[in-house]
C-alpha cells in the first residue's frame, strides 16, 4: 500500500509539472518575487492556483478586487499584472512583518497606486468596507474563512466570483475529525463548515477544484 501511495503521488506530481510547463511564463518581476518568497519560507499561491486566478481575471475582467490575506503581496501583484487597466485591488493583512514586506514589494514594482493595503484583522475590517467587489480572493488563516464568509457575501456583487484557496488543508479535510491531530481539529471542523456553507447556499454556484491545495470557485448568482 505504501508503494502504491508513493506511485500515485509521483504520478500526480508529474501531471502537475506537465500542466505547469504548458502555461505562459510569468514576467521576470513575478518570477523574482516567487523565488524570494520560496527562499524565505513564505507561503504563496501555487502555480496551478495562480493559473486559475489569471484565467478568471482575464475572462471576467474585474475592476474591483478584494483579497483577504496579503502575505508578502505576491498574489496581489499577480492579480494586478493580469487585471484590466483601471482595476483596483484592496488587500488585508494583520501580520506586521508581512505588511512591511508587502508595502515594500508594491512600491518596488510600481503598484502602490493600484493596490490598497489595509492593516489589521479582516474580521474587524470587512464590516467597514463598501462593495460591491467583482472578485474576492480568500487566502487567509483557514480556520477563519467561515468567520469572514458573511461579509464576503455582502461585499461580492451578483455575478461576482469568490475564490477560496487551500481548502483541502493538505488533504486533511478529507479525513475523519479523529484522524486529524488534536491541534488541527478546530481548523478541520471550520473548513468543513465553510465548504458546506458555500456549496449549499442557494445564492452561490460552487465548483471545487483539486488545484494546488484545493481551490473553490463560487459564483454569486444573479
Amino acid at each position: 500500500m505504501e508503494f502504491q501511495g508513493r506511485r500515485e503521488r509521483e504520478k500526480e506530481e508529474r501531471i502537475d509539472s506537465f500542466i505547469e510547463s504548458m502555461e505562459e511564463a510569468d514576467p521576470p518581476f513575478l518570477q523574482l518575487l516567487e523565488k524570494e518568497a520560496s527562499g524565505d519560507g513564505v507561503p504563496i499561491i501555487r502555480p496551478r492556483t495562480k493559473g486559475l486566478i489569471r484565467f478568471m481575471i482575464e475572462m471576467t475582467r474585474p475592476m474591483k478586487i478584494l483579497e483577504v490575506g496579503t502575505a508578502v503581496g505576491y498574489s496581489a501583484l499577480v492579480m494586478d499584472y493580469y487585471a484590466p487597466q483601471g482595476c483596483h485591488i484592496t488587500t488585508i493583512e494583520k501580520m506586521e512583518e508581512r505588511i512591511k514586506r508587502a508595502r515594500e514589494n508594491f512600491e518596488r514594482f510600481g503598484a502602490l497606486e493600484r493596490i490598497t493595503l489595509l492593516e489589521g484583522d479582516a474580521g474587524q475590517i470587512l464590516p467597514s468596507l463598501e462593495g460591491p467587489y467583482d472578485m474576492i480572493f480568500m487566502d487567509a488563516a483557514k480556520g477563519q474563512y467561515i468567520r469572514f464568509l458573511p461579509q464576503a457575501k455582502r461585499l461580492l456583487k451578483k455575478g461576482g466570483l469568490l475564490i477560496s484557496d487551500n481548502i483541502l488543508q493538505e488533504e486533511e479535510v478529507l479525513e475523519s475529525r479523529f484522524a486529524v491531530t488534536r491541534r488541527n481539529r478546530t481548523i478541520h471542523k471550520r473548513m468543513r463548515e465553510y465548504l458546506c456553507a458555500i456549496t449549499t447556499d442557494p445564492d452561490y454556484r460552487t465548483l471545487i477544484l483539486e488545484l494546488g491545495d484545493g481551490t473553490a470557485v463560487s459564483l454569486k448568482k444573479n
